[in-house]
């Protein structure tokens, strides 16, 4: 299980990124339109690295959902390898065939 201060960081941001996708998404079309003032753009590049580094996607660890383990995880079912493991041998992951011999 991971450190519950690691989760709740990184759930952290998850809502930052969530609050602030917008104004980012707006102020990266500002610096990429080349048809703008280079002043403009220049002042959207500030604002943009005023703002909060975690509300930046890229600062988000996929984590599993069950333990928070970082490492090592299905993006498709949110688990790491030991929780879809644990699962798989309970039969409780549809399509999933563990097997033991």
């Amino acid at each position: 299980m991971a450190k519950k201060s690691s989760i709740e960081k990184n759930n952290r941001r998850k809502r930052m990124t969530k609050n602030a996708a917008a104004k980012r998404a707006k102020l990266k079309a500002i610096i990429a339109d080349k048809k703008k003032p280079v002043e403009e753009r220049f002042a959207a590049t500030l604002k943009l690295a005023e703002m909060p580094r975690n509300s930046s996607a890229t600062r988000i660890r996929n984590r599993c959902e069950l333990s928070g383990r970082p490492r090592s995880n299905y993006r498709k079912t949110k688990l790491s390898r030991i929780a879809m493991r644990d699962l798989g041998s309970k039969g409780l992951v549809p399509g999933l065939v563990k097997s033991s011999w």
